[in-house]
């Protein structure tokens, strides 16, 4: 795998020329998805894949404002990192994605450090289209909608996998105890 560029706000930039496939990952099952995607896109169009995971401080930037100890802010970064590359190791395994992959870790809100990446009209920017549910989407804002009205360049919102229905399924059951047939998993 390529080594991590840590990045702070601001736009990216980067050289001049080629096409760039920007894809976010948080290490979610639809973000992987949307991974995988991207480098399929990659691979078809001969772009290079911009892997990005965007981070905060625990409790957000404002209670940091006063300025954060170096020692904490340095192991979150590095967490950040550990959960980037753990991520892709979990998409690709030792094989890589086989398109060239530049790896990005930005401390910002996500949906600012997709489009600080993807600043270029011919950029692709690939997301997970996230939960579907009208309670999530209340609770929590959505990276896709907020990307999807906001970039400069195309967006590409990835339906989440065929397996989180079967995932989300377990995950109710074990909530309410209820015994998990193995021959339901199979259909």
């Amino acid at each position: 795998m390529n080594a991590i560029q840590d990045e702070e706000r601001g736009p990216m930039g980067g050289p001049p020329g080629g096409r760039r496939i920007v894809a976010g990952v948080s290490g979610s099952l639809g973000s992987l998805t949307a991974l995988h995607r991207a480098a399929a896109e990659a691979r078809v169009t001969g772009a290079e894949l911009w892997a990005v995971l965007a981070w905060e401080p625990p409790g957000g930037e404002i209670s940091h404002r006063g300025g954060p100890c170096p020692t904490p802010m340095a192991a979150w970064r590095r967490m950040a990192n550990e959960r980037l590359l753990s991520a892709l190791e979990d998409a690709f395994g030792d094989a890589g994605p086989e398109v060239p992959l530049k790896c990005l870790v930005i401390r910002g809100k996500p949906g600012d450090a997709l489009l600080a990446a993807a600043d270029r009209p011919d950029d692709l920017l690939v997301v997970g289209a996230g939960a579907r549910g009208r309670l999530r989407r209340a609770v929590w804002p959505s990276v896709t909608r907020y990307c999807v009205a906001r970039a400069c360049c195309p967006v590409l919102a990835v339906p989440p996998s065929p397996l989180q229905h079967a995932l989300d399924a377990v995950h109710r059951r074990n909530s309410w105890n209820l015994p998990l047939d193995a021959r339901e998993l199979a259909d």
